[in-house]
């Protein structure tokens, strides 16, 4: 186990080994300094929540409500479908707190798969809970056929926390034409309202023709984030011309990038994000830009739970991704984070939970 001393050391000087290689072609290198201190430095292990025996539970987006109760809406799907549930039989359910370590009360499941015909007629993945102009947007990623290349992301508004929320009948943003690097899908979004009033939706995507070459690989695909800008909550989205905003292609190995969550804070956008390499697949990643859409070389956001002192069973073998936290997303107070919800398998029953960290 390292020492507090040197694991803090670590998180600082760490990037700079990495800086000379540098980031993608006309994006800057401009490290993050203080922020990036206070979130990496002051993290605090809550523990698990939103554990259930028959469930994977995963991307838990959490809200506070105007009841002061803290609401989080999440994925889940049945036990007996393994990890790889959640692109063929995921839906997207709310649960309710009076404080973010819980206990949570599951409400309802809010979105579930519509069944043929329908773009998320096989899956509902990926919430992410927004109060935007006074109404409630819950931004999923939703499958047809429970295939990767028919991932989109979707809208579903409501006027409370407790819905009744509306539907799309279209996906909100599609994938590029063939050839481009997002050709594939649209997925994993993250969404922020712009201070100009522009409404910004960030997403995931990869290019098929190199997700087919890679068959049989760890990993298939290069993940990279784009963004697509609106006048209008509901679009239509035009992408970025200078996309893909974060690629990590260019630093070879394979390096990539997902599961982003983004906000506005002190005049700069800040970014969290799951590493696929860039250091280990076992941490997370904390990016700023001065103008969102030109983000700074990541530094380590956090790492892997052991590193916290969490004392959990042995990894079962089932289970590839033990003792790691993904599709980090922050319970934010007066615009500021106050508590980090990761996705995290293990618990009681050696699924999937939510993992809470606390921001001091």
């Amino acid at each position: 186990m390292l020492s507090r001393r040197t694991f803090l050391t670590g998180l600082v000087l760490a990037p700079f080994a990495r800086a000379a290689a540098g980031f993608t072609a006309g994006r800057l290198i401009d490290f993050p300094k203080s922020s990036y201190a206070r979130f990496s430095k002051h993290l605090q292990p809550v523990g698990r929540a939103l554990e259930m025996p028959n469930w994977f539970v995963w991307c838990n987006s959490p809200i506070y409500g105007p009841d002061g109760k803290v609401h989080v809406f999440f994925s889940r799907w049945p036990a007996s479908k393994g990890m790889g549930g959640w692109l063929n039989g995921c839906e997207i359910a709310h649960a309710v707190a009076d404080t973010p370590a819980g206990p949570f009360t599951f409400l309802e499941t809010v979105l579930a798969p519509r069944g043929p015909g329908y773009w998320d007629g096989t899956t509902c993945h990926n919430p992410s809970i927004q109060l935007v102009d006074g109404r409630y947007c819950l931004f999923y990623m939703g499958t047809s056929n429970g295939k990767t290349d028919t991932k989109r992301i979707g809208l579903a508004t409501a006027p409370t926390l407790n819905g009744p929320w509306a539907r799309p009948d279209k996906p909100l943003l599609e994938p590029g034409d063939a050839g481009a690097w997002d050709d594939h899908c649209t997925t994993n979004p993250a969404f922020i309202k712009h201070p100009n009033g522009q409404y910004w939706l960030y997403y995931k995507s990869w290019n098929t023709a190199a997700y087919e070459a890679a068959k049989g690989q760890p990993i298939r695909g290069n993940r990279k984030y784009g963004l697509a800008i609106a006048d209008q909550l509901e679009g239509p989205y035009v992408k970025f011309a200078g996309n893909p905003v974060v690629d990590f292609s260019g630093q070879g190995s394979n390096k990539q990038f997902e599961d982003a969550f983004v906000w506005h804070q002190g005049g700069r956008f800040r970014m969290l994000a799951r590493d696929m390499g860039v250091y280990s697949h076992e941490v997370g990643l904390y990016l700023e830009s001065k103008d969102g859409t030109h983000w700074d070389f990541p530094l380590i956001a956090y790492r892997a739970l052991g590193e916290y002192g969490v004392q959990e069973p042995p990894a079962p073998p089932r289970l590839k991704r033990y003792g790691r936290l993904e599709r980090p997303q922050l319970l934010m107070r007066h615009g500021r984070p106050e508590y980090l919800f990761g996705a995290s398998q293990g618990g009681h029953a050696m699924t999937a939970s939510a993992f809470v960290f606390k921001i001091d």
